[in-house]
């Protein structure tokens, strides 16, 4: 049995994405050290709102692109694949355009009226607005690429685009440090544009590499009926706007703690300082975890749409069936660990990356949504696949709801304090999940129940073994050594008791890209 393509893509995305949060944190820790809190403050008043921006313009585009590219590929017609990609090329650099010109003339209302405290922030806010023109016209690229199921370049792409980025950031902001603060924060945010710009170079680059081929299949394809720019441009927005506006309720999520939860420990009884150091441990500590620990899953749900709408296009529900299947239960082998890891050793966690075990009642209480953040993740792809990109929106919007309510009530009551903000967390990516598995059932997709409980029994496993072994490394060795041997034992166990367990079968494992080739060893 051949490898599947977009598990490929899926491993391609997740080494970028890992790549790229590696740069990113290095990048974080040389920012911090040059510009300190009050330099990093005033780029952080900048960025989001650039981020809000960007969100609104093109956050749907890829998604949407890649569904209507693969449909036409599914049908070999590369005519109107290719159209659809000059259509949204010339639709987003449009709006790109209209888009920066808008934040250029936002930013002076957003200082003068007060929604932007510091006018210093002005600057930062100002030389991001290319950077929108750029990333609008690489979602248009992004897109296309993930339609022919092709994930290098996009992941090539991303990580050069932070490299730059990251490398202008902190040359600019070394350089203008002595000019003030403001102006080196401006520097620190001007790195979004030759960022921006080295992703798009790659990927015309790749494009262009990969013209010829396409021409030739462009010239062989029999004539086809030329489908209009207003259906085009219809059917993209349509697709696109829930895409986008489920990626403005992440900020309106993430808003939900930082507008909630001091209020809320404040009312637990907790004065402003502690319940300031309670939720740094929530929200500078574990939820980076928890967002790392997604990478894969986020990488495995990009790399399937665009294989579920080919299966969906060629009317194959077996292979539709096949690749949900897989996506699933390699998505829970790999959430369902990270979350009893992440639980069974946020001690050594805590110790090890933050220099302190403060934080590990928190890591190990938001664990549990590493394994529902994920399954969701993975299911909104199956479902944006199927072209339902409203779905897994208004799943969002209700699920903000509730943690909203939950948060309110729970981080009130001193027996919780932030861990009820954290099982708020765990409540809302559980119940988005849920709905988003109900939705593909009633589709005729199943979730693997059975195998996910044999999953949850050998992580068990896993972490008790784990547990044992960094408790009795904790009192002798230290942190990181409790860490480095509960990680290794951990794993270990971990792949005996899949093996032994029978979660993973010898045809699925051989499927698997780079690694099964040696995992299917261990089956006779």
């Amino acid at each position: 049995m051949g490898k599947d393509r977009f598990l490929k893509g899926a491993l391609i995305l997740t080494v970028a994405g890992l790549m790229v949060k590696v740069i990113g944190s290095v990048n974080r820790i040389l920012l911090s050290r040059l510009l300190g809190g009050e330099g990093i403050g005033l780029y952080q008043m900048a960025y989001p709102i650039y981020l809000l921006m960007l969100s609104v313009c093109s956050a749907g585009v890829p998604v949407a692109v890649s569904i209507i590219v693969a449909e036409k590929v599914a049908k070999d017609d590369y005519v109107q694949a290719h159209r659809i990609f000059k259509v949204t090329l010339g639709l987003m650099a449009v709006f790109g355009l209209l888009f920066a010109l808008t934040l250029y003339g936002l930013a002076g209302f957003l200082v003068s009226s007060g929604w932007i405290r510091d006018s210093r922030a002005y600057y930062a806010l100002v030389v991001l607005t290319p950077a929108v023109f750029f990333s609008s016209i690489l979602a248009s690229f992004r897109g296309y690429f993930q339609g022919y199921q092709m994930m290098t370049p996009p992941a090539v792409s991303q990580i050069l685009e932070q490299l730059v980025r990251v490398l202008v950031m902190i040359g600019l902001a070394y350089f203008l440090l002595p000019r003030g603060l403001e102006f080196a924060a401006a520097g620190a945010a001007f790195g979004a544009v030759p960022g921006g710009l080295m992703g798009l170079l790659v990927l015309t680059w790749f494009y262009r590499k990969a013209r010829k081929d396409w021409k030739r299949r462009i010239k062989e394809q029999a004539a086809t009926v030329e489908e209009s720019v207003g259906s085009i441009a219809r059917r993209l927005i349509l697709l696109a706007i829930p895409v986008s506006c489920a990626n403005l309720l992440i900020p309106v999520t993430s808003s939900i703690d930082m507008l909630l939860v001091p209020n809320g420990l404040g009312r637990a009884g907790f004065g402003v300082e502690a319940a300031t150091t309670l939720f740094g441990y929530l929200t500078g500590m574990a939820q980076p975890l928890m967002m790392m620990a997604t990478i894969p899953t986020m990488s495995l749900a990009a790399s399937l749409v665009p294989a579920v709408s080919e299966a969906c296009t060629l009317h194959r529900p077996d292979e539709i069936l096949r690749k949900t299947s897989s996506a699933f239960k390699i998505c829970m082998l790999v959430v369902v660990p990270a979350s009893v890891g992440m639980w069974t050793l946020a001690g050594p966690i805590s110790g090890t990356l933050y220099g302190t075990m403060k934080a590990a009642p928190v890591i190990a209480h938001l664990a549990p949504s590493i394994a529902f953040l994920g399954v969701f993740q993975v299911t909104t792809g199956a479902l944006q696949g199927f072209g339902k990109t409203l779905i897994p929106m208004w799943n969002m919007l209700f699920g903000a709801v509730v943690k909203a309510i939950a948060v309110w009530q729970l981080t009130s009551l001193p027996a919780f304090h932030v861990l009820g903000a954290a099982w708020a967390s765990n409540l809302n990516f559980a119940l988005v999940a849920a709905i988003n598995i109900l939705f593909l059932y009633r589709s005729g997709i199943p979730f693997p129940l059975w195998d996910s409980l044999k999953i949850l029994l050998a992580s068990l496993c896993m972490g008790m073994a784990g547990r044992a072994v960094a408790l009795f490394f904790m009192d002798k060795s230290g942190v990181l050594a409790a860490l480095v041997s509960g990680m290794t034992v951990s794993g270990l166990v971990y792949v005996a008791a899949v093996i032994l367990s029978g979660c993973l079968t010898r045809e699925e494992a051989a499927r698997l890209p780079v690694l099964g080739k040696y995992l299917r060893k261990f089956w006779h």
